[in-house]
């Protein structure tokens, strides 16, 4: 965290000596907010703090989603969070149902900071959805804040919750969706981040899906489309040439046994029949393979030659 907002934190309203699940809480005001978060025009005139928010020098990357998320938003959930490993990026969600606590668990997991600004206040009693404040502690836990303009005991309400997503998006250097119906709350927050003139990414989804139609919407209507974690530290302004030292991090043991398995066997780039042989696998199962080892950034195919990208 910056040194003056740390001193000032210090220094400000204890909230009454009020704690969440057994931190401290802190107020700061318009002075003390992010850079980013100060350059939006209408803000609250103090939010409510607990842990610590992340200096200015990192990336703030706001991951926002379905609440009824299919298996392949989990999935690519995972895989872009766990390909920004060792960036200097930080999670922003809302702690919802849905993507917003998978991005949450999966940041800890993945040894990122993350920041959560659920829909209400601070306090325990309250703190919206009830069924997410045992991953609320874990947040607290593990290093990373929670975030509200609230005041502690304010229930989430139908107001609250475009109050806490104009905040996510202006905190945010990017939007990125994962998953959104057609008339999705988070599509609010997608708008938000096209009023803040922030990069809005979105990750393509199948035309088949009600839970992509929102998100390949905002594709044909300009967002920047997302398929790896590379596309979004790009977006953020992490070029591949400085993420060279990001992708020696990656933890082949987050891999499943097959994945890595095709990994090895890339010490130069080879052909897919080349590939099928040396596994003894037929063309669908190493489509699914390389597709998944694609989404996370692993590998690229150019000249129809498979070549890896991680330095492991």
């Amino acid at each position: 965290m910056n040194t003056n907002i740390t001193e000032n934190l210090e220094n400000a309203e204890n909230a009454g000596g009020a704690k969440c699940f057994g931190y401290p809480v802190k107020v700061i005001t318009k002075d003390d907010y992010p850079l980013l978060l100060k350059n939006i025009g209408k803000l609250p005139a103090r939010m409510y703090v607990c842990g610590d928010i992340p200096d200015d020098d990192h990336k703030f990357l706001c991951v926002i989603g379905s609440r009824n998320n299919s298996e392949y938003g989990r999935q690519v959930c995972k895989d872009i969070i766990f390909g920004l490993q060792g960036a200097p990026v930080v999670i922003i969600s809302g702690l919802a149902i849905g993507i917003d606590s998978l991005a949450h668990e999966f940041d800890i997991e993945a040894g990122l900071k993350t920041i959560s600004l659920p829909g209400s206040g601070l306090d325990r009693s309250v703190m919206y959805p009830s069924s997410r404040r045992e991953l609320a502690k874990k947040i607290l836990d593990s290093g990373g804040s929670i975030v509200s303009p609230f005041e502690m005991k304010q229930s989430g309400a139908r107001w609250t919750f475009p109050v806490r997503n104009s905040i996510m998006a202006g905190m945010s250097h990017a939007v990125l969706m994962i998953e959104a119906r057609e008339k999705s709350g988070t599509l609010i927050t997608a708008g938000n981040a096209l009023d803040f003139n922030r990069d809005l990414l979105a990750v393509p989804g199948s035309i088949f899906s009600d839970l992509s139609k929102g998100t390949n919407q905002q594709l044909r209507s300009g967002a920047t489309a997302v398929t790896c974690a590379l596309d979004v530290l790009e977006a953020l302004g992490i070029s591949r040439g400085e993420s060279s030292e990001i992708q020696t991090k990656f933890n082949l043991d987050r891999l499943g046994p097959d994945e890595a398995r095709l990994l090895s066997r890339l010490s130069y780039p080879k052909l897919r029949d080349e590939l099928i042989n040396e596994l003894h696998i037929d063309a669908s199962d190493l489509n699914a393979l390389l597709s998944s080892l694609e989404l996370v950034g692993a590998i690229s195919e150019e000249d129809g030659l498979i070549m890896k990208i991680w330095r492991t």
